[in-house]
């Protein structure tokens, strides 16, 4: 009986331990898996992180700033609408509105007309060359068209005319002296009706000039036209040859290379001119009311007045305006 019990004892035991050594299988097993599956995790994780792109960092866009005119560059206050510009070359050539609008992008005018953004002028530049049919001499001068396109409309003194303008002249020649060339910066110029032309047999409508304004050895000096004989009938006083210049005025101020304001007033018998808004000069006799016959226009750039080889002038207009 006791030999029984100590049997059955063994068999219980070794039943025992084969359960506890299977357990111990089995769990060492699943943590092995479980460390397993863990560094199968992290690996996983390593390769997701070495996949992991960088972004591309993104390109700097440059903004171009907007230039501002009057900050960073200056335009002058011209309107060209009215306006035709005569040239030192070619027959010579001439450019009529609405074409001259374009002078900044016209190849026969950027030589001789053109902006100067540094400091908002028109630059009139010239130089000997080709010169109108009443002239010896070559311009860059604008001429005014009261319509657009047409010398043919143009004004009286009774119907009266204003211009005024802001200039200089920077740059110009001298002679073989060492005087300083002379030019002109502004005109009133007469014409001939057709019936005028007509009447006295001309070829054209070509008059007088009443008014020349110039640059003359740094100062402004100004001619006006009268009469050689008061007594000229109204058809005598149509030819060119029946006026003379007048003595002339020069105004004291000293203006050289600076910046100045001119200003022309024509009325009814009278005519006025006016430097810098302080200094005038009038001229109001029988001269200017036997002038009231022709027509009129305004002239304003640079005609130079020489021949000499080399010469040349610049005439820089920052304003220009006109009324009637």
């Amino acid at each position: 009986m006791i030999l029984n019990n100590i049997l059955w004892f063994c068999k219980l035991t070794k039943a025992k331990c084969f359960f506890a050594i299977v357990i111990a299988i089995a769990i060492s097993s699943c943590s092995n898996d479980a460390e397993a599956d863990e560094e199968e995790i992290a690996q996983e994780e390593v390769v997701e992180e070495e996949i992991v792109e960088t972004p591309e960092p993104e390109e700097e866009v440059v903004v171009e700033e907007e230039m501002v005119e009057g900050v960073d560059f200056f335009l002058p206050n011209i309107n060209l609408s009215n306006w035709k510009v005569t040239l030192p070359i070619g027959s010579p050539d001439e450019v009529e509105p609405p074409e001259i609008i374009d002078y900044a992008t016209d190849e026969r005018l950027i030589p001789y007309m053109y902006n100067d953004s540094t400091d908002g002028s028109l630059v009139f530049y010239t130089t000997p060359g080709s010169s109108t049919a009443n002239s010896s001499y070559s311009r860059t001068e604008l001429r005014e068209q009261m319509v657009p396109g047409s010398n043919s409309t143009n004004w009286t003194f009774t119907e009266g005319g204003r211009m005024k303008g802001t200039l200089s002249v920077p740059e110009i020649t001298t002679d073989v002296s060492g005087d300083f060339h002379r030019t002109l910066v502004m005109q009133i110029h007469g014409r001939l009706t057709n019936e005028q032309r007509d009447l006295i047999g001309e070829d054209d409508n070509n008059a007088p000039p009443m008014l020349k304004i110039y640059w003359q050895k740094g100062k402004i000096r100004v001619l006006t036209k009268k009469l050689k004989d008061l007594n000229a009938t109204d058809e005598e006083i149509l030819h060119t040859d029946a006026w003379e210049d007048n003595e002339g005025d020069t105004f004291s101020e000293e203006i050289g290379g600076d910046t100045f304001n001119l200003e022309i007033i024509a009325s009814d018998g009278r005519l006025e001119i006016i430097l810098n808004e302080t200094d005038s000069v009038v001229y109001e006799d029988i001269h200017m009311q036997k002038w009231s016959v022709f027509e009129n226009y305004f002239k304003a750039g640079n005609y130079l007045q020489t021949l000499d080889a080399g010469a040349s002038a610049k005439v820089k207009y920052y304003e220009l305006e006109v009324t009637h």
